[in-house]
């Protein structure tokens, strides 16, 4: 696309076209939906080395842009990802359609008969940074469940998501579906992001995908209904009746396995009485190369009030040893994002406590906060994770992307 291009005509023009796909998705057969995912999915696979070699050019452009190494590994596509992105594809394909479902029926006593069934949200628009496996992961939810989506994803990811974005389009178009349903922003501008904040006639919800940035961006100007997280401020805390080698196993890997995603841990809270295992723990940590910015326990360095509610997003964590249980909930309600936390404890009245207490999106006991994914949830993805209050919490999958309505049958029913 040129530099003169006028973007708000380009983005009504884009928002007039996914309307009218959703108008035909909304009434597309559950078959017809599993057959393109499932095309999609193969024509993502046979188009790998094309896609490598698309990644390689975002690579290179995230490194002249100067991304963290976390964000550079968020980016990086290999022949491994593309094959769990084929994976993920394929998995939401052989999920039950969402649509039509009923959620509940009733009787009223006047005669008439009411059902509650699901329904697509429309529209969906994606704006997301970094990771170009958020095109199908999010082509595939918003497909499931009947919604046309826009994508806009970031400029150090568009050769690669412009990659990835043909094959899902392959898969529509076997399937006899429009091709519109699914739509890549064809511009790195970001006057379009802004743009689509601001299209309430042709897009229902707003998802981003990214830093806070972009999601502080976001929440603060559209205008469109938006399911998001700000930030992953994932707290871990590790109870006096903690097993040990649960928690050194599961602290390690919860900071370790990948600490570019919002799932990572980002402080560690240590019962005074567990403050040995705390210890251990640190050291662990410490061992595989963490920076612990710690306040009561030994680590790399000594924390400072600014530790506190940071998502560092690195081989950083912050760690603090806590009188009790009611100070590690303080703690997390005061600088947490209602994102995830966890209780590591074999004590269930702790882990009830602990549940009932807080209030983030997730919550977990003795397992890892990297779990927090919508594939791992068995979604087969998810279109983002949402802290907010509205209907769809957590990871935001096929079912998720949709809302209701109510069926109701009556045989000539008048009321009095």
């Amino acid at each position: 696309m040129t530099a003169t291009m006028n973007i708000p005509d380009l983005m009504a023009d884009i928002g007039a076209r996914a309307k009218a796909a959703a108008r035909i998705l909304a009434i597309a057969t559950p078959q017809a939906k599993t057959d393109a995912l499932v095309v999609a999915a193969d024509a993502v696979w046979a188009a790998r080395s094309a896609i490598i070699d698309a990644n390689a050019k975002d690579m290179a452009f995230g490194r002249n842009k100067g991304l963290s190494a976390a964000m550079l590994d968020r980016l990086m596509l290999n022949e491994e990802r593309i094959k769990g992105m084929v994976s993920g594809l394929k998995s939401v394909a052989a999920q039950d359609d969402p649509v039509g479902v009923v959620l509940e029926d009733w009787t009223q006593p006047t005669g008439i008969h009411i059902r509650r069934v699901r329904t697509p949200l429309g529209v969906i628009g994606v704006i997301y940074e970094s990771r170009p496996n958020v095109t199908a992961d999010a082509g595939a939810l918003c497909l499931k469940a009947g919604n046309a989506v826009i994508l806009r994803g970031g400029s150090e990811s568009f050769h690669s998501s412009t990659a990835i974005h043909a094959a899902l389009q392959s898969g529509l178009l076997s399937a006899g579906l429009p091709a519109d349903a699914i739509q890549l922003v064809p511009t790195r501008d970001r006057a379009a992001v802004r743009e689509m904040l601001t299209m309430t006639d042709t897009i229902d919800v707003i998802v981003p995908r990214g830093g806070k940035g972009l999601v502080g961006l976001v929440q603060r100007e559209a205008r469109v209904p938006v399911f998001a997280h700000l930030e992953g401020i994932v707290h871990i805390y590790i109870d006096k009746d903690a097993d040990a080698a649960k928690a050194r196993a599961v602290v390690l890997n919860a900071k370790t396995r990948r600490t570019g995603i919002c799932g990572a841990a980002e402080c560690l809270l240590v019962h005074k009485d567990a403050t040995e295992l705390g210890q251990a723990i640190v050291t662990d940590l410490m061992a595989a190369g963490v920076d612990v910015h710690a306040q009561g326990l030994v680590g790399t360095s000594v924390a400072t009030q600014d530790d506190w509610g940071m998502e560092f997003l690195d081989m950083k964590i912050a760690a603090k040893v806590v009188d009790n249980i009611e100070e590690a909930i303080d703690h997390i309600q005061t600088y947490g994002s209602n994102h995830t936390d966890c209780i590591l404890t074999e004590d269930d009245a702790a882990a009830e406590t602990f549940f009932a207490r807080l209030d983030s999106a997730i919550l977990m006991r003795n397992a890892s906060t990297q779990f927090a994914d919508g594939g791992e949830f068995g979604m087969g993805g998810e279109i983002g994770i949402a802290t907010g209050k509205m209907h769809a919490r957590g990871p935001v999958g096929a079912a998720q992307l949709t809302s209701f309505k109510y069926l109701v049958v009556g045989d000539g029913a008048v009321r009095a």
